[in-house]
């Protein structure tokens, strides 16, 4: 397991002790949360639900449609 050394200014650690009594959890556990959560590469379940919901959104064949042709690529 690693460490890393953090240095904070004063009102980002009042901010970080105020969140970890709230949440009732360690500084490295929220932090390790923190750094698992923005580095993470998939699509929060909130937006994969989300996914069909309106009703009156063109399909990407439709959307396509218009696009026209695409040019014959030249080969590398």
């Amino acid at each position: 397991m690693g460490q890393v050394t953090i240095y904070l200014d004063t009102e980002t650690e009042r901010k970080l002790n105020a969140i970890i009594r709230e949440k009732k959890v360690s500084k490295s556990k929220w932090i390790a949360d923190l750094i698992r959560h923005e580095t993470d590469s998939c699509w929060p379940q909130s937006i994969i639900d989300a996914a069909g919901t309106w009703k009156d959104m063109p399909t990407a064949e439709t959307i396509r449609k218009k696009i026209g042709k695409d040019v014959k690529r030249e080969a590398f």
